[in-house]
């Protein structure tokens, strides 16, 4: 039957649907996702972290087997790099980003590349990197792919061929240690990017782009600038109030802006969570004190303008590297008889904030985990009250729960509507907080004016300490119930600290072990576990291809150097190789990496080592060094680091000789730059490179002595 041009045309004024192009993501599609899909980093547009499918479930989930694998290892330099972004899947396509910015495109059924996307980056960006050179997820939306690289970009790709499309700077400065880890967030007709550096002393902002053009469209600071300089907009200039006039600006102030936030499209608002302080001690950075906006804060923005529509502060005066840039989850919940639309967040700092979206009201701010800093949150206020352990740290060391990596950090946390409960990667660490006698400001190092040797030595505390668990470390999966503000169960097995998936019945995690572990979502009763042989910090993602469920995650170990590759790691066993690992029910068994193998110290240079070289070079080695390579045994008394953490960049100490004889061109010059290992040029002399270097040889000379000797040579 033929139809007349007039019929044609309407019925498409009557509304017929056209189908949308394979892997097209608007805003209907994420408002009213389909079951199948998973079209955003936490699922919806809720960030949730959840999906209905359930045919893995309690019964079926034995069955789970391994399906397909992709090989995502970091292509830039010799040195593996963690993978933390939850891949997003539509109509069978799986898009997600590895380190550095890369970005993969996959037939999500099988594993098969579709295309990859090599942002090119600059490597020497790894050393302003805190905390490897990671990249948390990828946007998609109407056909592009946005995505941040470590460099400072922020890029858009076509969907189809992931062709590069636009490329935009999103850096104000050049000259101090920016980048970029986290994801880029669409709201309306824009595209959010944050940044991260806020530990090498820079000014956090979030700034928007055009979806189509790349054309910035706004710029919003988190914390003031100088007042002499004037303010940017009226919130900078209401900010600037809770700041000393005379602060230190040059330090930056912090409060970058690097975790996955969220939007309401129905109230058109933009969550946007923020850093910690730039230095940590607030008599460093604002002399009189005050409450610093808008570090440690949760931000409400109209996306069509910038514009601060409410925000709440998590830890005012932020002294303890508290960051409130854990996953935002909205949800609807029924408080007092009343269905509330709430915004729910576990930052750092150890309490469970329920606000109201729409307004930021506080409902409910209650610890989650093993808090001693603020006895409780003043519902009046909504200001946490102190205790003597969260008193100032200047006048003596504190000993302090959570510590700086946070009671919850970025893994992210899940919320199951069904069974109304929230699944948090929950850490209880002491910290011991020591602040430097002075700060200034200096280039390529750590610049929070903490005293990191200091961080793990109780015995400096010992009046402080009342039970034996406060020097233990723990890590748990922990359910908790944000109406009644309690934990309903939790579960401390080894290290289940990566990010959660929840399902009807199942909450899945993986953890630094190379575990991905399923649980009761009700109970806690641990179902299955498959051993992959890589640690897994990411959130895993499920979806639906032609009627099989499928369970994926990225699955690479790397992350801030405080805790740095422990020695339970997988890594330590198995080559830590990048990953996207995908599992289905009647699957096969896991392949396992190449186990690690150990490198021999080899013959040191014949080389006279001068001792005071040797002990000047100590202290730069762990000053500007050991953060990434490593350390060997206690650091000098006058460093700031603490006792050398597992590393798995190359140990200087077991350089072959051809490495010694170009050490100088290596650190100040820079030939290794595009494996990641940038000049040092701008922090460092020749005399203090040589110092370095004797440190360096004494350290190996040594080492190969006991080889020797062991070997009865």
């Amino acid at each position: 039957m033929k139809y007349s041009p007039m019929v044609l045309i309407l019925a498409l004024l009557l509304g017929c649907e056209q189908k949308k192009p394979t892997g097209w993501i608007d805003a209907d599609r994420i408002m009213h996702r389909e079951a199948k899909d998973w079209v955003s980093l936490g699922g919806d547009y809720k960030e949730q972290h959840y999906s209905p499918l359930n045919k893995i479930n309690i019964k079926t989930v034995s069955q789970l087997g391994f399906a397909w694998e992709y090989d995502a290892r970091s292509p830039i330099g010799r040195v593996p790099r963690g993978l933390e972004a939850t891949p997003i899947v539509v109509d069978g396509i799986m898009y997600t980003s590895g380190a550095w910015g890369f970005v993969y495109a996959l037939d999500a059924k099988t594993g098969k590349e579709i295309w990859k996307y090599n942002p090119k980056v600059d490597a020497s960006y790894v050393r302003k990197a805190c905390c490897d050179a990671v990249n948390r997820g990828v946007a998609v939306w109407e056909g592009y792919v946005y995505v941040g690289t470590l460099d400072g970009y922020l890029v858009c790709l076509d969907g189809k061929t992931g062709t590069e499309l636009w490329r935009k700077d999103t850096f104000v400065r050049r000259d101090v240690d920016y980048t970029i880890t986290s994801p880029p967030q669409v709201a309306g007709n824009i595209v959010m990017i944050g940044n991260s550096g806020a530990e090498f002393g820079v000014r956090g902002y979030i700034t928007a782009y055009d979806l189509k053009s790349g054309e910035a469209q706004w710029r919003f600071f988190i914390v003031p600038g100088d007042p002499k300089n004037g303010f940017e907009n009226e919130a900078m200039e209401m900010a600037s109030k809770t700041w000393d006039p005379n602060s230190d600006w040059e330090a930056g102030g912090g409060g970058t802006s690097w975790g996955q936030s969220a939007y309401d499209p129905e109230l058109n608002l933009l969550y946007v969570g923020t850093g910690n302080s730039s230095p940590y001690p607030i008599w460093f950075r604002s002399p009189s004190g005050g409450d610093n906006l808008f570090l440690a804060s949760i931000l409400a923005i109209n996306p069509d303008n910038g514009k601060l529509i409410w925000h709440y502060q998590t830890t005012p005066g932020e002294i303890w590297d508290y960051t409130a840039t854990m996953n935002i989850v909205l949800a609807d919940l029924e408080i007092g008889g009343t269905t509330r639309k709430v915004l729910m967040q576990a930052p750092k700092n150890g309490f469970f904030y329920v606000l109201d979206r729409a307004t930021g009201e506080l409902l409910s701010a209650e610890k989650f985990s093993r808090v001693n800093w603020a006895s409780h949150v003043d519902m009046k206020t909504g200001r946490p009250v102190l205790t003597e352990h969260g008193q100032w740290y200047k006048d003596e060391p504190k000993l302090v729960f959570p510590s700086l990596g946070g009671a919850h950090g970025w893994p992210p946390m899940s919320f199951n509507p069904g069974t109304g409960l929230v699944y948090i990667p929950e850490r209880v660490e002491p910290m011991v907080y020591t602040a430097t006698k002075t700060y200034s400001w200096m280039p390529d190092r750590d610049n929070t004016g903490f005293d990191y040797s200091q961080m793990y030595k109780y015995k400096q505390v010992i009046n402080q300490v009342k039970e034996a668990e406060d020097t233990i470390t723990t890590e748990s999966l922990l359910a908790w119930n944000p109406i009644t503000g309690k934990a309903v169960w939790k579960i401390s097995d080894g290290a289940p600290n990566g990010g959660t998936l929840s399902t009807p019945e199942l909450v899945f995690q993986g953890t630094r072990t190379g575990y991905l572990n399923v649980y009761d979502a009700k109970t806690g009763e641990k179902l299955k576990e498959l051993f992959t042989g890589t640690g897994i910090m990411a959130g895993a993602t499920t979806y639906e291809i032609d009627g099989e469920q499928y369970v994926a995650v990225m699955a690479g170990y790397g992350g801030a150097p405080t805790d740095y590759f422990p020695q339970d790691a997988a890594l330590h066993q198995y080559q830590n190789n990048g990953r996207i690992i995908c599992f289905k029910l009647n699957g096969g068994e896991t392949p396992l990496p190449p186990r690690t193998v150990k490198i021999p110290t080899p013959e040191p240079p014949d080389m006279k080592i001068n001792s005071a070289l040797v002990d000047r070079g100590s202290v730069l080695y762990w000053d500007y060094c050991e953060v990434c390579h490593g350390g060997f045994g206690e650091p000098p008394p006058n460093s700031t680091w603490p006792e050398g953490h597992m590393s798995q960049h190359p140990d200087l100490s077991k350089m072959p000789k051809d490495v010694h004889k170009v050490f100088k061109e290596i650190v100040l010059g820079g030939i290794f730059s595009s494996a990641g290992m940038a000049s040092f040029s701008r922090s460092l002399k020749e005399e203090d490179v040589e110092a370095i270097h004797h440190y360096l040889v004494k350290i190996q000379q040594d080492a190969y002595d006991q080889l020797k000797k062991a070997a009865g040579d």
